[in-house]
């Protein structure tokens, strides 16, 4: 009674998931997987099909790097769904603040408790770290409500994802698509991160260049919108956490070599919120210059 659809990348790890998912999941099921090795279609594309192939009402789309350690899960994701029918969308990690900064499923600068939930195990392929147990639950709840899911794993209603397909017209690549299908249905349905489903993710992500353009891109189709959070906080502390995280960010597009138009379109967008005052602007485009002109400085003073 659940459709699993997954973006594949390799035939062997498809394999693996495969098997990991009948022989963990305890319900009727099926597997919708499309081979994306050659083809290179961008995920929000290949998820929109496998909505439209789906034959059962509730969806998981998921990493094919995953191990699922839980037996049962299935009937856990169902009965999640029937206990309680405003919940839209589960997750198993998930961040309680989404920021008006470009920025991903939680923000790093939010320094609150409320950051984020998680219950994973969390492998390490591009850095040299050993695994460890992502296990945050700061309310002691069987279920916490989130304003968006890490795409690693999460499960929906097909009516749901029918009605809020992923973008692949401004999505095209492999990013973004967690937050902005979450913040689609957050305005509609309450979003949860569960922690009763184990599993192990074998990489950790690759945040990159390629990642922070399309969460760029994503930003800029939400702003008016952010920042959303599901804490208790007031509006000094939310103005704090997006003056923090527009600075680090600045500073990370000057060094990734992102142009001034680039960084001016990125401040440009954050004006657009409705939530947050015009003095944020401000505040960044001054970091801007500062780190803009230092930089130049430095390279004036190396230069032969």
């Amino acid at each position: 009674m659940i459709s699993v659809i997954i973006c594949s990348a390799s035939v062997n790890v498809l394999e693996l998931v495969s098997k990991n998912i009948s022989s963990t999941i305890g319900v009727p099921h099926e597997i919708i997987a499309f081979d994306n090795s050659h083809e290179q279609r961008g995920i929000c594309e290949i998820y929109n099909q496998g909505v439209r192939e789906a034959k059962f009402d509730i969806l998981c789309f998921m990493h094919e790097d995953v191990a699922i350690l839980t037996s049962g899960w299935g009937k856990k994701v169902i009965d999640i769904f029937v206990k309680d029918g405003e919940i839209g969308v589960v997750g198993v990690a998930g961040g309680g603040y989404k920021a008006l900064t470009p920025s991903g499923w939680y923000c790093v600068e939010f320094q609150n408790p409320k950051k984020s939930f998680q219950n994973i195990l969390q492998g390490y392929k591009l850095d040299s770290k050993d695994e460890i147990h992502a296990y945050h639950n700061p309310d002691d709840e069987k279920l916490s409500e989130v304003v968006c899911v890490d795409g690693v794993w999460f499960c929906t209603k097909k009516e749901i994802a029918k009605s809020n397909p992923f973008d692949e017209v401004l999505l095209k690549k492999f990013h973004g698509y967690d937050v902005d299908f979450c913040l689609r249905v957050y305005a509609k349905h309450k979003i949860v991160v569960t922690y009763d489903i184990l599993m192990k993710h074998a990489s950790e992500g690759n945040f990159n260049k390629v990642w922070l353009d399309q969460i760029l891109i994503l930003h800029q189709k939400w702003s008016k919108r952010l920042p959303m959070t599901t804490a208790d906080v007031s509006e000094k502390e939310i103005y704090l956490t997006e003056k923090r995280a527009l600075k680090n960010l600045i500073e990370q597009m000057l060094k990734w070599e992102y142009s001034f138009m680039d960084i001016n379109r990125m401040l440009l967008s954050t004006a657009a919120s409705s939530r947050m005052s015009i003095r944020l602007f401000f505040k960044g485009y001054i970091h801007f210059l500062e780190k803009l002109f230092a930089k130049r400085n430095s390279a004036n003073e190396l230069a032969p």
